[in-house]
């Protein structure tokens, strides 16, 4: 029998990266507190009507790429596809409208799934983080939920960055830009994929963000969403423009961008990776305002709006860049026993250690000297503690600054202490 791989379209984090995750992670924490985001955690798995209903029948993912099983009561399951659908039927069981401050802002980050071909940046499961701030309609909300957007990905040292944006306006706007498209590519839908064949009359917005047909000559020629806005959803859209102005974010605007979910109406958003040898997807996080999908989760009528962003492809690009993150945890002290005897005291100096905030670490191999004073070289610790017949009869251990390879003799329950003052000094 052969060794056993993780499933394809999945992948192992190994410790030499997963420094780089915390402190992304950390990042983002960061900018969620200042921003007044909380955190939520949704179940993995959901029922699968959630998605059917909140992601939308027509929908690639709904279509294709869901992982769903019946369980051992025979209901229907899906592992979450997407974050959105989970936080607002969250919203709605647990009657967060209600609460007196509204939007509800809300942050999570974690493995989502969809059985895609897997590509770089792109895999089975993959970790995405997302905001909602739900029960709002103003359009400095949607300008906030960019900017935070585009702070993560400063905060993390990424330049070549492109936020684009466009307005799939209201449901009166849609209708009238959906019968364009309808007239539009009726006559020869023959020449195009049997998905966009079934789109056509469910959800001929999908067309324009079909893979297979993109280079069609129809594509370049559709109507706009922009000519179909009604004077409300024009105006929406200037005064998303305005905030983000107001913001310094600079943005493009591209009438052809749509999400690949039915929920998404007025303020839609992508945001982009100029990143040299990115590759072929680019894109980095998308978003957009979902009014209505409260309602249609049996909720009271709560605007929303929300991004996500898969923090595979932000590694990516920070690779592409190379921005040097999370450059991996430091040892502060290694402690070396010389024998059976010394080895017990090296137990509980390293607890100690430990207990005063310094991290140590030491030999569980019963190496000589000479090695583990290699090991401590690799884990590049700060200092070294010997501790040896000699040590154990003065009650002091010989202690040894690594940069400058100066020694002293410290009392043992002065070690901690000691070893603080010389680390706030070198900071």
């Amino acid at each position: 029998m052969g060794n056993i791989q993780a499933p394809r379209g999945t992948y192992d984090v190994l410790p030499d990266q997963s420094a780089k995750w915390q402190e992304v992670e950390r990042k983002i924490k960061e900018l969620c507190n200042l921003y007044q985001y909380k955190e939520i955690r949704t179940p993995v798995f959901e029922s699968t009507e959630l998605f059917q209903r909140g992601v939308g029948d027509t929908t690639d993912i709904v279509q294709k790429e869901m992982y769903t099983f019946q369980d051992r009561g025979d209901r229907s399951l899906t592992l979450r596809p997407e974050g959105t659908a989970s936080v607002v039927r969250s919203y709605v069981e647990h009657k967060l409208f209600g609460q007196p401050d509204q939007p509800v802002k809300l942050y999570y980050t974690g493995p989502m799934f969809r059985y895609e071909r897997p590509q770089a940046g792109r895999m089975r499961q993959f970790v995405q983080f997302g905001v909602e701030a739900i029960g709002s309609k103003d359009p400095a909300i949607d300008a906030e939920v960019i900017a935070l957007a585009m702070d993560v990905y400063k905060a993390c040292g990424l330049k070549s960055l492109r936020l684009v944006i466009n307005s799939l306006g209201d449901t009166e706007s849609r209708l009238a830009h959906k019968q364009a498209l309808i007239e539009h590519f009726a006559p020869s839908i023959g020449e195009f994929c049997s998905d966009c064949q079934t789109r056509l009359e469910k959800n001929p917005l999908r067309i324009l963000d079909c893979k297979v047909d993109r280079e069609h000559p129809l594509m370049a020629t559709a109507p706009s969403m922009t000519d179909y806005l009604n004077e409300e959803s024009s105006a929406y859209f200037e005064q998303v423009k305005g905030y983000l102005d107001e913001l310094d974010i600079s943005y493009v605007v591209d009438p052809n961008l749509v999400r690949g979910l039915d929920y998404y109406n007025h303020t839609a958003f992508e945001i982009m990776s100029d990143a040299q040898g990115f590759g072929a997807i680019t894109t980095l996080a998308g978003g957009g305002r979902y009014n209505g999908l409260v309602e249609d989760l049996g909720g009271p009528e709560s605007p929303g709006i929300g991004f996500a962003m898969s923090i595979e492809r932000l590694l990516l690009a920070l690779e592409m860049e190379k921005v040097e993150i999370g450059t991996g945890q430091t040892l502060d002290v290694y402690v070396i026993a010389m024998d059976a005897q010394s080895k017990k005291k090296a137990v509980a100096t390293v607890r100690d250690l430990r207990a005063s905030g310094i991290s140590a670490d030491m030999d569980f191999s019963d190496r000589k000297m000479k090695a583990q004073m290699k090991s401590a070289d690799r884990k590049q610790a700060s200092f070294v503690i010997v501790i040896g017949e000699t040590e154990l009869e003065s009650g002091k251990a010989a202690v040894k600054e690594m940069a400058t390879r100066e020694q002293q003799q410290v009392p043992f329950e002065q070690l901690a202490d000691t070893i603080q003052k010389s680390k706030s000094m070198e900071e």
